[in-house]
């Protein structure tokens, strides 16, 4: 288990070069895969919205239409850095927090919304933090989280698991410079809990399951759940 301290050191480093290694990693899937997670959400026009390990910014601006409040937080300064020159660029104007995750700076029940988009597995005690996403969620709020799964069908998940293994590590240090925090993600997203596994911890930090949503033979999914009224 890395250190918080490691894990944010690990995304300064690749920050410069992280957005175009994402997009040649997925082959742009992950902008769709964030674009779904924002249009499953049923949200209001006056809805505040907090994107938790916000990174460069691109989950929390795939929400298109106009929300009360977008709020985008990490505890990386250099990619809040990039989330802020990518907003200006599109006219946008959210709220960007450099912040710890377990350690949420808002009150209770002030957003309508959390998401996160492949960083549940990133933080040192995911249960904690899903702990605080329900604490900082109004009653009756939405909990979206998008993270990488191993498929369920062997011989996609074989060849998932070939890319992985074999083929990640070296073009993303091919693409940033830097290759352990590619061997970090194969390794981190082979031990994280997938599909009920998860599930069964978002129920455990009081959420209410809504859904479960495989996403590209099951590469990545989508969790979605309420807070009880």
């Amino acid at each position: 288990m890395r250190r918080a301290w490691e894990i944010r050191e690990m995304f300064d480093t690749i920050a410069a070069r992280y957005d175009r290694a994402n997009r040649w990693l997925s082959l742009g899937l992950d902008l769709r895969w964030r674009r779904l997670m924002a249009c499953s959400l049923p949200l209001d026009a006056d809805a505040t919205i907090l994107d938790v390990c916000t990174g460069s910014g691109d989950s929390l601006l795939s929400f298109w239409q106009s929300l009360g409040l977008r709020v985008g937080l990490d505890f990386s300064r250099r990619m809040l850095t990039l989330a802020r020159r990518k907003a200006r660029r599109r006219g946008a104007a959210p709220v960007w927090v450099e912040a710890d995750a377990l350690h949420l700076p808002f009150r209770a029940g002030v957003f309508d919304a959390v998401t996160i988009a492949f960083g549940l597995r990133n933080l040192v005690d995911p249960l904690a933090g899903l702990w605080e996403f329900f604490r900082v969620l109004r009653p009756g709020g939405w909990l979206a989280v998008l993270e990488f799964t191993l498929p369920r069908w062997q011989p996609w998940r074989w060849a998932f698991g070939f890319y992985l293994n074999r083929l990640l590590p070296v073009l993303g240090g091919w693409l940033t410079g830097h290759r352990a925090p590619y061997e970090y993600l194969r390794q981190s997203i082979q031990a994280f809990p997938h599909y009920e596994a998860l599930q069964a911890w978002i129920a455990q930090a009081g959420f209410q399951p809504m859904a479960l949503r495989p996403l590209t033979g099951g590469v990545a999914t989508l969790y979605l759940a309420r807070k009880p009224v």
